[in-house]
This record gives structure tokens, sequence and C-alpha cells, in this order.
């Protein structure tokens, strides 16, 4: 083909022909459009050069190497975090009284440490998310003083989080004004309650390991509130707080809450390291709670040191908000620190306990994140900044284990009684069986969720798989417990692996671990192949092999036609009758779908988010339309006319299974060693 080109052409170099072919082949093929028909008849050579024209053109010998624009070269690197010395203190004032606007004011000096380029860092990856879901979209108004005199500032081009300043050799200090413009539907900002992230209220130069650099804190609250936090503090200057100076790090894993409404409960009088309940509420009659209540509290504590040996923390803030601002619908969500814990719970949640199956744990899960997420820590989790990414292979553990002692010790403690406790558990194993997303994303691909799904909103949570460390994480280490009991012929179980992998055994604030770690605790509990054990876990594709434990323990997964107490309020709280187990779908009682499962009935039949329920089975949509028609669904089939996306249309549901609720159900002739597992200290039940 080139002696053939270039011989047509006067002996053009073939790389020449190749470059004029690439710019004449747009008009060469306008042309050929308007070329009569029977000009078709020209020599064969013209119709050979055309075609190979439009070939070159269509394959890689046309490749614009070097022909079009090059990338430009990165910005220079921000600079490294250095364990070393900070000369001097950060002084940082936080005024928080403009609840009308809900606007933090910032004033802060920092020591300058040399002169040249100095890069300002906004906290954006946050421990408790493990993602970067801190947004410098929310500073403003940044002014920037060196010694007294204005300086400019300017962005990083390719870290929206880092502010550089020109300093001047000679130059003393670095004077900052910004404000912090909370989020409305945070609600951090209120007449009568207050919560201070410091992470959102500062800047901290680069260079430094934030263990590293002190800070001295002031904060003015709105008149009349009471304030908790683990941070040592004094009154200051006119109402204003002061702190204790702390570094950064402690700084930051200490946010202020403050109320008008609070109450302050001991927990462990008299003990070395003192436990408080620290109650904050949006009406007083909120902070009622009972002497029982208190009791169990008291007693989780106690089963949580006895579990996990010595205490981590000097003393220790359980902050508890009672609020349905905060925990607008029914949940609770809460936040980790090795000296306070946040938990946001419904007002009602001690006035109207049994109501509240389903947040029973949420105070505990953030305790036992003081030994496992505090103390103990994930190599890969584990960052000397907050700007500095974090890897989260070990979620399972850092939270999936955390959940796990959750559901457990709030069974030891009496929050929840043994029933209860089964019913929860059998919610999380359904939903880790009804996952179909394990097809395609194993349990260790989910660790990697927190960075790239965090504030995106799922649509197909069962297909895309969101966070499933958490109730997964609860199945695994049920397992992990029914196996060193079977190993051990019931006599050492995960208590002995918790107590010697968690102990606070040094004066360092954190201690980090890795998955051999792991796997050589848990070896010294009860000798196995550990590394295999928990990689079948982690990388598996079956929904049966998620669920082991569960037999391990002497259990099985079962579904019946009635929903147990903890189902149905876990379907109050989601605001939709939940049918993920029969037709596959979760419908709110307007018809709206909220969600459908993968490849269930309901999805074949074309439902999808966003759809809404008009009619079932020629009834207008109801709760109890849809409950009856599910019910009869072995003798009929489920008409639905639904509007989806736009569509009013009448679809099948091929479903014929009735109603169906997840329980735990006795394995006979086996060992039940969940219920040795759930007693105090994990003692064995003689059944």
């Amino acid at each position: 083909m080139k002696r053939v080109l270039t011989s047509l052409f006067g002996g053009l170099t073939f790389d020449v022909l190749v470059t004029t072919i690439a710019m004449l082949t747009v008009p060469i093929k306008s042309l050929m459009l308007r070329i009569p028909r029977q000009l078709g008849r020209l020599p064969c050579c013209i119709g050979i050069v055309v075609l190979t024209l439009s070939t070159l053109m269509a394959g890689p010998a046309v490749a614009q190497v070097g022909s079009g624009p090059t990338a430009a070269p990165m910005p220079p690197a921000l600079p490294a975090p250095l364990d070393r010395l900070f000369q001097g203190t950060i002084e940082l004032a936080v005024s928080a009284t403009d609840t009308d606007h809900q606007i933090f004011s910032v004033h802060e000096t920092i020591p300058v440490q040399a002169p040249g380029d100095t890069v300002l860092l906004y906290p954006e990856w946050e421990t408790a998310s493990h993602a970067p879901t801190a947004t410098v979209a929310e500073l403003a108004g940044l002014v920037v003083l060196v010694d007294g005199k204005a300086s400019e500032w300017r962005r990083d081009p390719a870290d929206m989080h880092a502010f550089h300043v020109d300093v001047p050799k000679g130059a003393k200090l670095l004077t900052l004004d910004f404000q912090f413009l909370a989020p409305t539907q945070a609600h951090l900002l209120r007449p009568d309650m207050v919560m201070v992230p410091w992470q959102r209220v500062l800047l901290y130069p680069a260079g430094w390991y934030v263990r590293d650099i002190p800070v001295a804190a002031t904060l003015a609250l709105p008149p009349g509130l009471t304030p908790f936090t683990a941070l040592a503090l004094h009154a200051g200057k006119d109402g204003t707080l002061g702190f204790q100076p702390v570094t950064l790090e402690q700084l930051i894993d200490a946010p202020i809450y403050a109320g008008r409404y609070t109450r302050r409960i001991m927990l462990n009088g008299g003990a070395a390291q003192p436990v408080t309940l620290d109650l904050l509420a949006d009406a007083e009659e909120d902070l009622a709670i009972t002497q029982s209540e208190v009791e169990r509290m008291k007693a989780l504590i106690a089963q949580s040191l006895k579990t996990f040996g010595t205490a981590p923390y000097r003393h220790y803030d359980a902050i508890v908000t009672l609020s349905d601002v905060l925990s607008p619908d029914g949940g609770g969500g809460g936040v980790e620190h090795l000296e306070e814990g946040e938990s946001n719970l419904p007002a009602a949640y001690f006035t109207n306990n049994a109501k509240q199956l389903n947040n029973l744990d949420l105070i505990a899960h953030e305790f036992v994140h003081a030994w496992n997420g505090r103390w103990r820590q994930p190599a890969d989790l584990w960052s000397p900044t907050f700007n500095q990414p974090v890897g989260g292979s070990l979620l399972w553990v850092y939270e999936g284990q955390t959940e796990f002692w959750g559901r457990v010790l709030a069974a030891r403690a009496g929050l929840r009684d043994h029933q209860q406790t089964l019913d929860k558990l059998a919610m999380d194993a359904a939903t880790v069986a009804n996952r179909s997303g394990q097809r395609w994303k194993d349990l260790q691909d989910s660790t990697n969720d927190a960075v790239y799904m965090a504030k995106h909103h799922v649509v197909w949570p069962d297909w895309q798989r969101r966070e499933d460390y958490y109730p997964e994480g609860v199945l695994l280490w049920l397992d992990v417990d029914a196996r060193l009991r079977e190993l051990s012929h019931d006599e050492r179980g995960i208590d002995d692996f918790a107590r010697a992998f968690f102990v606070k055994d040094s004066a360092q604030p954190t201690r980090t671990y890795t998955f051999q770690d792991v796997c050589d605790a848990l070896d010294r509990v009860a000798p196995d192949d550990w590394a295999a054990f928990l990689n079948q876990h982690l990388h598996s594709h079956s929904a049966d092999e998620a669920i082991a434990g569960l037999a391990r323990a002497g259990w099985k997964l079962v579904y019946t036609d009635t929903p147990t107490e903890t189902f149905r309020q876990n379907e109050e709280e989601a605001g939709a009758i939940n049918l993920d187990y029969s037709i596959g779908v979760q419908i709110s009682a307007d018809g709206s779908v909220q969600s459908v499962r993968w490849d269930s009935p309901a999805f074949r039949a074309g439902l999808s988010p966003g759809s809404k329920v008009l009619e079932v089975n020629g009834r207008p949509m109801s709760s109890r339309a849809l409950l009856a028609a599910v019910e009869s669904a072995g003798t009929k089939l489920l008409s639905i006319r639904a509007d989806i996306h736009g569509n009013k249309r009448v679809v099948t549901i091929d479903y014929r299974g009735g109603l169906r609720y997840p329980h735990l159900e006795r394995i006979a002739d086996t060992p039940d060693r969940l219920s040795a597992l759930l007693g105090k200290g994990g003692v064995k039940v003689v059944e």
C-alpha cells in the first residue's frame, strides 16, 4: 500500500502523504457527496485512493501524537507533614453566638515558623466519616494579616483546601479572620443548643503532624447554655469559655456541645477514669430518665470495661442530644472520639424507651470506639493530618466489629432483652442474605464506599452495596466468636481476643494494627488459619457464606408472615412499608416507591425508586390494601397501577410467597453459642 500511494502521488514520502490525507479528508468526503453518479466510472485507482484515505483516517496511523495541546505541569507539592516541633501556640477564638444566621465567626493567630510560602490548610478528611466530607465551600470572608498588615493570599491551584501566604523575613505572626457558614440542615447553631465541630472553624499550617501543633482555644456561646466537652475549660473574659492548650489532634477530637436544657449523670462514681452521661434536650421534659434506665447505662460501662480491660481515656463524656430536630426521622446517629462520644437520638429516647429498639446500642457503639478506632486504629486509617487521604481496608474491624460489640454489650447490659437482641440480629442477617450486590462486589471492596459514596445518594443500595461492613461485619464477627468457641471446645471466645487486643498497654494515644495483627491475636486465642477464614468472608460472593456464623452459633434465619416489633419500628423510622423479603420493595403510605431490590419481583415488573403506586388490585393505594394484596399473592397475582416516571400503566408482579419477615430460629441438637456470647461476660449457657 505504501508503494502504491507514493507512486501515485509523485514520490511523496509516506509520512508527508498521511499528513496531507488527514488535512484533505473532510473536504474530499464533502466533495464526494456531490460527485455525479456517472463519475463513479473513473479509473479504479481514484476509488482506491479515496477508500484508502478513509481507512487511514479511521485507523491508528493518524494518531495525533505531538500535534495537539500538551498537559501543563502540576503545581509544586504542598509541604509534607513532618513529626517535628512547632514553635509557639496557635490561638483560636470562635464566636458561636449568631444563631439567627447560623454563622460561626473565627479569629485565629498563628506564629510564623519561617519566611516564604506558608501554606494553611482547612481540614478536609474527617475521622468519623473516613472520607473528605468537610468542605471548604463553607469557609468565607478570609482576611489575612502579617504582623498587623493586610496580606494577599492565594488558593492552591490543585488543592482547594490549601491557602498560600507569602510571609516576609522577620515576620512574627499571622492573623486570620473568617466565617464558617454552617449548613442550615445541620442545625449546629440554635438559640437553645449549639454544636461546635472544631475542624470546621480553623486553618492550620502544613508541614507538621497535627499532634505536634499546640492550640489554645476560646469560645463565645449564646447566654444561658451549659457546655459539655472532654476538654478542660474555665470561664474567660465577657462570659467566653477558655480551654487548656492541647494539640490540634486533641482539639478536633473533642467537639463542644452546649444546651439550655441539660443534665449530667455520673455512671461510675469514684472510678479513676470517670464516665458521665451528658444529656442535652430541646425541652426540659425530655431529660427525664428512670433510675432503672440509669442502672442499665451503668451496666453498659461496667460490661465494656470487663470486655476490653483498662480504659484508654482519662475521663469520658457520653454526650447525648435528645432532639427531633437533629433526629427528624426517629433514627439515631453518632460520632466517635477518644474521650467523648456524640450520640444524636430522638427526643423521646428515654421517656418512651420501648419505641427505641433500633437505637438502643448507639451509645454503646460510640463508647466501644474509644478502644476500637481511637486507641487501636487500622494502620491505613491513621493519618498525620486532616488533609491526607486514608485507606479503609480494615473498616470491617473498625466499624464492623464495633457494631457487633454494640449488639452484644446492649444485650449484656440489659438495654435489650434476649428476644429483642435476636430480632435485631435477624434484621442484620436478612440484610446481608439479600444483598444481591454480593454477586459482583465483595465485602472487602465495600470498605472503599466511605471515600467515594460519602454524601452521594445511592439509588439501588442492595445492588451498589453501601457501607455493608456494618451489618455484614456483625455476622462476620459472630462467626469469629463461634469459630473460637468451636476450636476451644467452648472454653474461649471473642472476649478473650478483645481483652488481649484492645487493652491499653502503653502511654501513646494511638496504636495502629494491620490485618496480620488481627490474625495473630485470634491465633493466640485458638490456633487456626485465620487469614484464610477472614478472607473467605471478605472475598466471598455467597450470601450463605456471609451468614454462615449463625449456623455455627446454633441458629438460622427464617421468615414468617409476622414482623417483629423491632422490624415494625424500623419501618416507622424509614417511613415506609418494608416488603424487601417478599416482592422486594419499600413503599411509603402515599405510594411513593423509596427503594426496589435488584432483580426482585417488583424490579422485574418494572417498578423503580421514584415511581408511585396508585392502585393495588383495583383498589386505591393504601398500606392496608398493599399488605393484603401481598398476603394473598399465593392465590392471586398482584396487579399494580403505577406512575413510573410519568408513564402510568398497570404492571403485574409475579410473586406467590405471601408476607415474609425475618426471625432467628434455633437449630435443634446444636450448641447455643449465640446465647453464650450474649450472656454477661460471654459465659456459657447450658440448655
